[in-house]
């Protein structure tokens, strides 16, 4: 390993070790000694790199975001048509790089955070707005501007709604049944507006 390779690679073990000790324990309730532990590392190595518990968690929540963005890119290089997007925003939302246990875990955690930390507040936003854009975007290529805003709200609200029942509930359905739920909302929408278009 080169030396200007470590502190990439430690950062990345700490931020690892961050969302795998909120998974664990279902709160932010950690401290960065657990963290550094589970990281192979001191905590002093661990302030070095980000300087503040604070900081390790804001560094997390954009490694958890930037895998979401990842995962929504992959899949829209090969979408075709405004539908085959949003349904490749759907399934990323559910990739299993995002719907881990302990990745849902720590979704909810980082939701609670964002309550009082404006930092994490302002990169919960920047997240729903990116979904909530990249959905009208392609939705109004099928909808009215209107329908198009109410078929995003409602999108987005089930991804987020089925993240809390992942994260606080043991009998709800697996990851496929869970991405077809959503891709069946959609699907009622669009033969909606089949109707619509053929009784015109």
């Amino acid at each position: 390993m080169s030396k200007s390779g470590t502190p990439i690679v430690r950062r990345k073990a700490l931020i690892l070790a961050t969302i795998a000790e909120i998974g664990e324990a279902g709160t932010l309730d950690v401290t960065v000694s657990q963290i550094a532990q589970r990281a192979g590392m001191s905590p002093a190595l661990a302030h070095h790199y980000f300087g503040s518990k604070d900081k390790i968690f804001l560094a997390a929540m954009r490694y958890i975001l930037e895998n979401f963005r990842q995962a929504v890119s992959a899949r829209l290089k090969t979408a075709k048509s405004p539908e085959d997007r949003i349904r490749a925003i759907i399934d990323a939302s559910f990739d299993s790089s995002q719907f881990e246990r302990e990745i849902v875990a720590a979704w909810l955690a980082f939701y609670m955070r964002a309550l009082q930390s404006p930092p994490a507040r302002r990169l919960l936003q920047v997240y729903a707005r990116r979904l909530h854009s990249n959905l009208v975007f392609n939705l109004i290529q099928i909808f009215d501007a209107a329908t198009a805003q109410q078929v995003a709200q409602g999108l987005a609200s089930m991804i987020d709604g089925f993240y809390i029942r992942r994260a606080l509930q043991d009998r709800v359905p697996d990851q496929q049944g869970i991405r077809q739920l959503v891709q069946d909302y959609l699907e009622l929408w669009l033969e909606r507006e089949n109707r619509i278009d053929q009784s015109a």
